[in-house]
């Protein structure tokens, strides 16, 4: 490593500058709160029917649900699809928490399989030799803005007899074989959390399905379980959307097509910039259309290079550092360190660099060259 190298950075650059991205559409969000404001209208109401709607057409469902984070999408979406008491789920430790809290909400056990080496995302080969007579559901997750393999998944589902709830929540916009994340499985489940490539203004999520059964069960769920005002048919929950974040995402969701391509672009440029350093790089894998969440690198000394980084002005992440089956929180699952070496090699080695569709060529060669001056 030659630190007087490390000199070259001319200006900080943040691992996410919301304000760039959200600093255009000022106008529009401040109509729409006036709107609201005017009319009263804070939780659901037309401004999220109307965002329902346009979501449901780009993810090319005929429902969407939406609701006050992912967590509760991804809890709602397992109750719906029968997942109850003592019942299986086959997941990925390589996630973020949330997936996990889902399963363990409605009192299942998370059941997981490694991650595919190059993707990042379930690792398919694995599902089968998983599954018990206890297993309930399938739940992939779309890894850092990149879909698992759903072709094989849906066919293990199919052969047998299982439930596929998706965890699209760092996915929206990607593709699998042309078609959109969230269409395959009995439903998707998508967080809308301020960071993510489509996100609010605090916290929203929300459930996508062409079940009609499973979009009238959630839509009542969600909403205290009455279908009919004081009418409550189960265990309910207060997971409804408020109406200016469905505004927000109305208002944004128009743009999500300019901002995908903007990080693939951002994404093909750190590909060329660091492509002939000694890390290893995110791969897109067959038949996926990537849409770059997060761009996470891996090597061994990543702590290293982080701390060196943040000298200079330049922030990075970690996605994710611990996997869900060494937390303490999941102990009584009863997995070991090396159960799962992908994912845990990954928790090890990742680091997420800058990626925001205003990320600036200038930031980018910046950050390019202060990774070349420490391998240097």
């Amino acid at each position: 490593m030659n630190t007087e190298l490390l000199t070259k950075i001319k200006t900080p650059v943040p691992f996410l500058d919301l304000a760039a991205q959200d600093g255009g559409l000022r106008d529009e969000v401040l109509l729409a709160f006036e709107n609201i404001t005017d009319s009263s209208h804070y939780v659901l109401g037309p401004y999220v029917e109307s965002f329902e709607r346009a979501f449901a057409e780009a993810v090319g469902t005929r429902h969407c649900i939406g609701v006050n984070s992912g967590t509760s999408a991804l809890h709602l979406a397992l109750i719906a699809a029968g997942v109850s008491d003592g019942d299986e789920v086959i997941t990925v430790p390589m996630t973020f928490v949330a997936t996990a809290w889902a399963i363990r909400y409605v009192n299942a056990r998370p059941v997981f399989v490694d991650i595919d080496p190059e993707t990042y995302t379930m690792d398919v080969d694995q599902i089968e030799s998983r599954i018990t007579p206890r297993t309930k559901a399938i739940l992939p997750v779309h890894l850092y803005g990149q879909s698992a393999d759903m072709t094989a998944i849906m066919e293990i589902a199919d052969r047998h007899g299982l439930t596929v709830v998706e965890d699209a929540a760092q996915a929206h916009g990607a593709m699998f074989d042309g078609k959109p994340v969230g269409s395959f499985g009995q439903s998707a489940c998508f967080s809308f959390y301020p960071g993510k490539n489509l996100g609010a203004y605090g916290e929203a999520g929300a459930v996508v399905t062409n079940n009609d059964a499973v979009a009238g069960r959630i839509r009542a769920l969600r909403n205290h379980a009455q279908n009919q005002r004081y009418h409550h048919q189960e265990l309910g929950f207060n997971y409804r959307m408020d109406a200016f974040q469905g505004a927000v995402l109305g208002i944004k969701l128009r743009r999500l097509g300019v901002w995908t391509k903007q990080r693939q672009r951002l994404a093909d440029s750190y590909q060329m910039f660091l492509e002939d350093l000694p890390i290893v790089l995110p791969q897109q894998g067959d038949r996926r259309s990537h849409v770059w969440h997060v761009y996470v690198a891996l090597h061994p000394e990543r702590d290293q290079i982080r701390e060196a980084l943040q000298r200079q002005g330049i922030q990075t992440g970690l996605h994710y550092p611990v996997p869900l089956h060494l937390l303490e929180a999941f102990r009584e699952l009863g997995y070991r360190e090396g159960d799962f070496p992908v994912a845990e090699r990954v928790g090890n080695e990742c680091f997420s660099l800058p990626m925001f569709p205003n990320l600036s060529r200038g930031h980018l060669n910046d950050i390019a060259e202060a990774l070349t001056a420490w391998f240097e």
